[in-house]
């Protein structure tokens, strides 16, 4: 299972001790569970993939040595153990899920169009919300390979924050 750093942060802080192994991999900005085999084929998330033979995008995951901490690029967030190997995914998949709603808002309904290369996406990701005086307008939205290249607006990031401090989340 593959996500996004920052999702794969929330998701750690709520799944707790029920996490088993993790991958952190710097370079890319991702980070991996183990499951077991053909317990998420079906999942549907944001920026979550399940890394499958039968999924269709391929994947290459380095697996660092168990010694591997974060001095390291890749390295083993949560390391592998006699109590710590895979993960749950009944817990997983409320983690992640609830961790896309916190990190990236809630999920927009239907396909968006990517502002950039202005292709329908079934994963749009609200990078900002237009304003017209004190009213807000349109929502633009982005592909999930698009959404960190979006200019950020100073104020979509406000209100990103007064969300998080309503929930009861810093950073």
């Amino acid at each position: 299972m593959r996500a996004p750093v920052e999702i794969g942060e929330r998701a750690l802080e709520l799944l707790g001790d029920r996490s088993g192994a993790v991958i952190q991999d710097n370079t890319y900005g991702k980070m991996y569970w183990l499951i077991g085999i053909d317990t998420a084929r079906s999942w549907c998330m944001r920026q979550v993939r399940v890394l499958t033979e039968l999924a269709d995008e391929g994947a290459l995951l380095g697996v660092p040595p168990a010694s591997w901490r974060a001095e390291h690029r890749t390295y083993w967030r949560i390391p592998l153990g006699p109590d710590r190997y895979l993960t749950d995914t009944n817990h997983l998949v409320r983690a992640l899920g609830q961790a896309l709603d916190d990190v990236l808002g809630p999920t927009p309904d239907g396909r968006q169009l990517c502002y950039r290369c202005q292709l329908p996406t079934d994963e749009p990701v609200p990078v900002a919300i237009e304003h017209s005086g004190s009213v807000a307008g349109a929502t633009v939205y982005a592909c999930p390979t698009h959404a960190r290249d979006y200019p950020r607006d100073a104020v979509a990031q406000a209100a990103a924050r007064r969300r998080a401090l309503e929930r009861g989340r810093t950073r």
